[in-house]
């Protein structure tokens, strides 16, 4: 899977694919390194980001899906927590979605997967994005996880 992160402050990439050009040719070159899945988040979920309005995720992801589902032949993801952006997406051409809150932070998120058909990775974190780090101790994590 090639992590698009389409954001200005991202961690892993410094805020390099905010533009849509940009995000395709670099989707181009993981396609190329062989990833077999374009992952496309437009929200830092880094210990201690800021959620981002979702006007404005949808207006950082929606295009780089459009974008990569008209030029490249690879299965999008949509890293996103927020039911509205992964219609969005889904609608865009994305297949998959991926979302770090488990489907806990939008009560709709599985029935926008499921009517989409789509394939969910469901993420596990204690907490937001913004405290998940506050204390990250399990006594046993599979058994506090279940």
């Amino acid at each position: 899977m090639g992590i698009l992160n389409v954001t200005p402050d991202s961690f892993s990439d410094g805020g390099r694919y905010t533009r849509v050009s940009a995000a395709l040719e670099r989707a181009r070159e993981m396609v190329e390194e062989g990833a077999d899945i374009i992952d496309v988040g437009g929200e830092s979920t880094r210990p201690g980001a800021q959620p981002v309005p979702l006007e404005e995720e949808l207006r950082r992801v929606v295009p780089v899906v459009e974008a990569i589902r008209a030029e490249l032949d690879v299965p999008i993801s949509v890293d996103t927590y927020k039911s509205e952006v992964a219609r969005a997406a889904l609608d865009a051409g994305a297949v998959m979605v991926n979302d770090i809150s488990g489907l806990r932070f939008s009560p709709d998120m599985a029935d926008v997967v499921a009517e989409h058909q789509a394939h969910v990775v469901v993420m596990h974190m204690k907490g937001t994005p913004r405290d998940m780090q506050k204390n990250p101790y399990y006594d046993d994590v599979v058994e506090e996880v279940k």
